[in-house]
């Protein structure tokens, strides 16, 4: 029960990392920096805990002879949110009049909060069922999709800002997207997933693996190739590595 609640608490901190990215968003001149910095911090902490923590672990709960099951649920685990990230619309048409452009801009707002919150669902389920595996993963696998989550939270403050012009507004869309990731815990705990076997946990650890290689290839990755402060953002890489390897040894 005790490591039940724990992944509660853990996947009601994960969207937290949202909120931090809107709040950057709305008080900080020099985001850009700041978004270089955090996406070179969550490939580092993302890329470390796949070799360190998350691998060993899945290999621990399938066995040889099951590791079909590996690749098929890392391989599912990836596509899912390269499906969902398909209806994330991610820029504008430069030919819209400021009609056309308001509404698109609505329609961003709706459609992404509406997918970022099926996505947020899956990865609350998935951090919890780490959490449940091993308390030092999770917490790994935690920081790794928070500090991506940041940039994240700064880019839907501005599409909501701009859609609807309203900061009240924009502040409880982001809440309720933050706050959906704890709905996956909370289903992952009615589920009681306490009691599933090994092969089970193993499983979902392997859609966790799939999640954040897609996370790391198909959305840090990019990003930080096109990054316009690239010393910012190997630095956050590097202290990304750092932070991983100092909770490797204690």
């Amino acid at each position: 029960m005790e490591q039940a609640k724990l992944g509660l608490i853990v996947t009601l901190a994960l969207g937290m990392f949202i909120l931090i990215g809107a709040l950057i968003a709305f008080i900080i001149n020099k985001k850009d920096k700041v978004v270089d910095f955090s996406l070179g911090l969550a490939f580092g902490v993302i890329a470390m805990l796949i070799v360190t923590d998350l691998l060993p672990e899945i290999f621990e709960h399938i066995e040889l002879k099951n590791s079909y099951l590996f690749i098929i649920f890392t391989i599912a685990g990836y596509f899912i949110l390269k499906i969902l990230d398909k209806f994330i619309p991610d820029h504008e048409d430069e030919h819209m009049n400021k009609k056309e452009l308001n509404n698109n801009l609505i329609h961003i707002g709706v459609i992404t909060s509406l997918t970022l919150a099926l996505h947020n669902i899956i990865e609350g389920m998935a951090v919890y069922s780490t959490i449940i595996t091993s308390t030092n993963l999770g917490v790994a696998v935690t920081l790794g999709v928070g500090f991506h989550n940041i940039p994240l939270g700064m880019v839907i403050a501005g599409a909501f800002y701009q859609s609807n012009e309203n900061i009240y507004k924009t502040i409880l869309n982001i809440i309720l997207v933050s706050l959906s990731t704890f709905v996956g815990g909370l289903i992952m705990f009615f589920l009681n997933v306490s009691t599933i076997s090994f092969v089970v946990l193993g499983i979902l650890l392997s859609l966790t693996l799939g999640m954040l290689l897609f996370i790391l290839f198909d959305e840090l990755f990019p990003r930080i190739r096109e990054s316009h402060h690239k010393r910012v953002t190997y630095t956050g890489m590097i202290i990304g590595i750092i932070i991983l390897l100092i909770a490797l040894f204690v």
